[in-house]
């Protein structure tokens, strides 16, 4: 089940490099198992719609849980609006929106980096949005950028040339995908004469083709404040706000729209194809069943998807629809996991329900076990979803159901852009900001009939279209290496940095600086048995967020059982002494608690997140399965298969190989940091195994939690004690000591060729630093400076921004309990690498030359302090931000004081870190993806 407010899809101009999810993960979380609905108030309440004299709708909500605001504007026009010959149209003018205006020709994200801002953009099928949340005081700037941008973005030959080679990386990056290359198959074939048919990318041959003309004109008709809305959520006062929106936004003027009429035209013959294939729904039409389509192509894991045609988001079936897909995909306990992953047949399953201005769809995804057939998964698949149409579902699955997708609203709007984001969407795509809450009424009285009704309407096997993906490498080795010639052509002089004073000109002035208010810190103790717990209570939202670490993490591995940390995580919630894998999942998702393990280098991670009346059964199942697991062998094999279905794919993505082998480059074999699961190593480990790991590494005494959320401390500290009073330490307590890693004597270049790749990723560095160390904050402020930002960097301006080499790059440190490396990663077409490889050296040796600027470092500490309490505004973040301090032996403090320790830095330790960390002739770089991009000897 993939939760339908976050139908963001589409390409984030981003750091992420990866395709947003169909509707976001979803969170487990519900009401009680008496399903109350969810009051719609706390999502629209206070919001105030104003719509300006030129058509432009804006939406404010004030929240004054923290000290910052967010800004988005959502244009009514995606893929959707696009016709043959400029697929792509709209994620295109996204990038460009981003290069500049008349009165500000510079790259917006440097501006929005000085604001401290976190900021994003989005292209999806119906909408183009951009945001940014920053600090109360820098409000009145965004409005300012926001709005020139709306009426004044350069579109010019020059923005469009480099930024077509952004876009185009993008693109073949997702082509890496095997199931991006599956999806955009089976949609094509779903929607033959529809938009939605297409990619919402875009397509590398369409991008190649954009004219000025053809994008300017796009922004013209569309960029236009009648077909978009603006909506403010957070810390300010309506009345001053709105006066400033009519400044900035209310003087822009509306633009004729001549291609309207042609666009009207043509969405009419679309609908008129939707709303025919849609009639023809029902069962009773007897229409041939189509043939699966099949792409047999390099990759690793076998993948199905399957497509349903579906009705509009405003049509009255849809609370039957999203309560069916919760029903059949809605966690563990769903049908289609029970049906098809606990069977073994399959090692994931997903689905989601794309609803949208014009008649959408309903997607399940499956992942084939090794060595199962997909026809068998489609033949189960099948099965599961007659069943549904043949007999009424019952309450208890109902009532899980609905408090799911209840549940899941409230912790999916706990901090304020996704607030901002839910109003967004309803506005842009519903129509009306308010349909969260007639939607949430919906929910609470769809009916067993209801459901059934819409599995027999939509569910039609005649209208499914189901594609199918079998790798050509179904081993998953990767293909032949090369070490290059192990030298990099240098011929590349970069242009001087961009100076931020020269930037400051064209940045709004931020409004009297504010105080942002002082972090509460959380309250740390220690139970009986040594486990260590800090509390923030925050009884602003009824909703808990729990963070721990378990000294149980990979490091413990070894390379003979690489994958045992994990394995031991992953099978926790398989069974204890009294309760079997269905019931603990039932137990969580009947009252709307999420509680997951895995295992990173250093820890065993834990994570939660629930209603906040549903604590105590958060507690108590965590206490449970941290005292209690029993690994039952039948639950280890079908994990482990899954393991080796995670390598595979792992082993065929040029970002998990790369880094892999970039990792291996840094640490010598006997290293803990060397160690990665081999499908020998997974297949070694036995139950025996597991069970001497848990026994040996789960212990109070290397346990740390975090909850932040609507609790009483009194009463939570009487619940933990209650629920782990009685785990006691055994043993002596494992300790691994680490050897200090030497850089490279050398520069080292390491190439690894993937079959069916169509962009490289890249990976650049060598071991760094410790959280702890005293450099730490120095050089935090010197990547800021270097790659901190794909779009304000050295690194992004010069070789992702001027020279439009890479989608994204950006560097950081992996600073830890323990020195991880430092890395520069970047995502390049094969004939491009080595420009961007050449590029990045010459950008290292100049800050090895010539150091930073005074205005950079000072910008960089600004961009860094005035982010950091974005993040505090998120409760999820906040606990994640309190466990990690604690776990890497921090201050209580340090969640308070971080700031001050940014504005501490002096210009010469920012020097002394050049010195130390910036050393261009010990690099490793390694290469992973398609052949061609090491030069031969000689060239």
């Amino acid at each position: 089940m993939k939760l339908r407010l976050y139908m963001l899809i589409g390409f984030l101009l981003s750091l992420l490099l990866s395709i947003v999810p169909f509707s976001g993960n979803f969170t487990n979380a519900a009401t009680p198992t008496a399903v109350a609905p969810v009051s719609a108030l706390s999502f629209t309440q206070g919001v105030q719609k104003t719509v300006l004299d030129n058509g432009l709708t804006v939406l404010t909500k004030e929240v004054h849980t923290a000290p910052v605001v967010s800004v988005q504007v959502w244009y009514k026009v995606g893929s959707r609006n696009e016709v043959k010959g400029e697929n792509g149209i709209s994620h295109q003018l996204e990038h460009l929106m981003f290069k500049g205006t008349t009165d500000r020709p510079v790259q917006f994200g440097r501006l929005f980096s000085a604001l401290g801002s976190q900021f994003n953009a989005f292209t999806s099928y119906d909408e183009t949005a951009y945001f940014g949340t920053v600090q109360r005081d820098k409000l009145e700037a965004l409005l300012t950028l926001e709005a020139d941008r709306m009426e004044n973005s350069l579109v010019g030959p020059e923005q469009l040339t480099s930024e077509k080679r952004v876009v185009i990386s993008e693109l073949q990056g997702y082509e890496n995908s095997p199931g991006y290359r599956l999806n955009r198959a089976v949609m094509r074939d779903a929607f033959p004469t529809r938009a939605y048919g297409l990619p919402v990318g875009g397509t590398k041959a369409d991008v190649e083709k954009f004219t000025v003309e053809q994008v300017r004109n796009y922004y013209q008709t569309y960029y236009s404040p009648e077909n978009a809305t603006l909506v403010i959520t957070g810390d300010f006062a309506t009345e001053p706000v709105l006066k400033v929106v009519k400044e900035t936004f209310g003087k822009l003027s509306q633009r004729v729209k001549e291609d309207k009429v042609l666009d009207d035209a043509r969405k009419a013959l679309d609908n008129f194809s939707a709303s025919s294939s849609l009639a023809d729904a029902s069962p009773a039409t007897p229409v041939a069943k189509k043939a699966p389509i099949v792409l047999k192509q390099p990759g690793s894991a076998a993948l199905l998807q399957a497509i349903y045609p579906l009705p509009d988001i405003k049509h009255p079936d849809v609370p039957a629809i999203d309560v069916m897909d919760a029903i059949l995909t809605g966690g563990r306990s769903s049908r289609l996991y029970q049906a098809l992953v606990e069977s073994g047949l399959a090692s994931s399953v997903s689905g989601g329900a794309a609803e949208l201005i014009e008649p959408g769809w309903y997607e399940i995804d499956a992942t084939a076990a090794p060595g199962q057939e997909l026809g068998k998964i489609a033949q189960v698949l099948q099965e599961s979803l007659a069943k549904l149409q043949q007999q009424p579902v019952t309450t208890e699955e109902l009532n899980r159901a609905k408090t799911q997708l209840q549940a899941s609203l409230v912790l999916g709007n706990q901090d304020i852009t996704s607030q901002a984001s839910q109003l967004g969407y309803n506005q842009t795509v519903a129509g009306d900001y308010r349909f969260i809450e007639k939607y949430l009424a919906a929910i609470a009285k769809v009916t067993p009939a209801q459901v059934q009704q819409a599995a027999k309407t939509y569910l039609n096997p005649a209208k499914q279209t189901i594609g199918f993906f079998e790798p050509t490498q179904p081993d998953g080795k990767p293909g032949t290496s090369s070490a290059g010639s192990g030298r990099t052509v240098e011929n590349f002089s970069p242009g001087k940095p961009v100076d931020p004073a020269e930037l400051a000109k064209y940045l709004p002035p931020a409004t009297s600086a504010t105080d942002s208010g002082k972090q509460s810190l959380p309250e740390e103790f220690t139970l009986n048995n040594g486990l260590r717990v800090l509390l923030l209570s925050d009884r602003n939202l009824p909703t808990i967020n729990l963070s721990g670490q378990i000294d149980a993490g990979t490091e413990f591995d070894g390379n003979q059982k690489a994958g045992l940390a994990n394995l031991t995580a992953n099978n926790l919630m398989n069974g204890t002494q009294t309760k079997n894998a269905l019931t603990l999942a039932k137990t969580l998702e009947d009252r709307g608690a999420d509680l997951n393990f895995g295992a990173s280098r250093e820890g065993a991670s834990i994570s939660g997140q629930g209603l906040s009346a549903n604590l105590p059964i958060l507690i108590q199942t965590l206490a449970d399965v941290l005292q209690n697991a029993t690994f039952p062998a039948d639950q280890l094999e079908l994990s482990r298969q899954r393991a080796l279905t995670s390598l595979k794919v792992q082993l065929d993505d040029p970002r998990g190989l790369g880094r892999q082998v970039f990792q291996q480059a840094i640490y010598p074999e006997n290293h803990p940091f060397h160690s990665f699961p081999t499908a020998e190593s997974l297949k070694s480990v036995t139950r025996d195994d597991l069970l001497g790991f848990y026994q040996t590494h789960y212990r109070p005494d290397t346990t740390t939690i975090a909850l932040v959320g609507d609790f009483d401390p009194v009463k939570v500290k009487a619940l933990l004690n209650q629920a782990f009073g009685k785990w006691q330490a055994t043993g002596k307590l494992p300790v691994l000591k680490i050897a200090s890693i030497s850089l490279p004597q050398t520069l080292t270049r390491l190439n690894k060729l993937i079959p069916g790749k169509t962009e490289a990723v890249t990976y650049i560095g060598y071991n760094g630093i410790a959280r702890k160390d005293p450099r730490y904050y120095a050089a935090l402020v010197l990547n800021q400076i270097l790659g901190g930002d794909t779009l304000s960097s050295r690194l992004g301006t010069e070789v992702r921004d001027r020279q439009g080499l890479t989608y994204g790059i950006y560097s950081g440190f992996a600073a830890g309990i323990n020195p991880g490396p430092f890395l520069i990663q970047m995502q390049t077409a094969p004939g491009d690498t080595q420009k961007a490889i050449a590029s990045t050296l010459a950008l290292l040796k100049q800050l090895r030359e010539q150091g930073v600027t005074e205005a950079e470092f000072n910008a960089a500490k600004r961009s860094i302090t005035n982010s950091y309490p974005v993040d505090l505004a998120n409760p999820s973040d906040v606990s994640s931000i309190i466990l990690d301090n604690a776990v890497l032996g921090l201050s209580r403090s340090e969640i308070r004081d971080f700031p001050q320790q940014i504005q501490a830095v002096t210009m010469a330790q920012v020097q002394k870190t050049i010195e130390d960390f910036i050393k261009p002739e010990n690099l490793i770089i390694v290469t992973a993806g398609p052949g061609d991009t090491v030069p031969k000897i000689g060239s």
